[in-house]
């Protein structure tokens, strides 16, 4: 069997974020109240989950759009150190893929692909903010199996900003497969990504699969941030 990936090595700021893990007491990340990561007012404010509509990409499932206390929840995550985030945040991305394992891909074991971060993104991180989700959601479920397969060039840019042109642009001839991390031929495939703005990233990870033979049966994410109307 193959060993996974090595892990990278943290950053100073990756190592604070950790410590702070450890030293900080619990607060939702959505409203900042004492208590668990993500409390019951912010998740009363989520509704179910979304199909946001992505014209040439794989089907898409959010667990909700990009506002409130779910924005703040993801940039704390992403952006200001918060990992014990990880927790709360991948239980939200439970019900968007309750609702893709429901589709014709079936109900048997599934593989998640997580979109892959800029190296020096990562390493500002603390590690792939999204690949840490995954691993969170894929515990204590049997049928669920992490394969991150698809690595990003050094030269991509923050997409922050940018259009889906633009998005596109960036991404080509920087997207790699990783085959020691692929999944077996014929898995069902789920992408998983924070948030979803153009599809940019979404499609092009999908077609880096496809050049591997392995089809995408649909991706989930924390939030929709397509410009459709809510």
């Amino acid at each position: 069997m193959t060993s996974p990936p090595a892990a990278a090595p943290l950053s100073t700021r990756g190592l604070l974020a950790a410590l702070l893990d450890l030293l900080l007491p619990g607060s939702c990340g959505g409203c900042a109240a004492p208590g668990p990561g993500w409390c019951a007012g912010c998740a009363a404010q989520l509704g179910p989950p979304l199909w946001p509509v992505l014209p040439g990409g794989p089907p898409v499932v959010a667990a909700g759009r990009y506002r409130g206390p779910l924005r703040t929840a993801v940039l704390a995550y992403k952006e200001r150190g918060r990992r014990d985030l990880a927790g709360p945040l991948s239980a939200l991305l439970a019900g968007p893929l309750g609702q893709a394992a429901a589709s014709p891909m079936g109900s048997g074991e599934m593989w998640l692909v997580p979109a892959p971060s800029r190296p020096a993104a990562a390493r500002a991180r603390g590690g792939d903010h999204v690949l840490r989700l995954c691993r969170h959601l894929a515990r204590g479920d049997p049928r669920l199996h992490v394969a991150p397969a698809l690595r990003l060039g050094r030269r991509a840019r923050d997409s922050v900003g940018l259009d889906a042109a633009a998005r596109a642009a960036n991404l080509a001839g920087r997207l790699r497969v990783d085959a020691r991390a692929l999944p077996p031929a014929g898995a069902a495939v789920i992408l998983v990504d924070d948030v979803v703005t153009t599809g940019a990233t979404l499609r092009a990870c999908r077609a880096a699969l496809a050049r591997a033979d392995l089809v995408v049966t649909a991706a989930v994410v924390l939030a929709d941030a397509t410009t459709r109307k809510a």
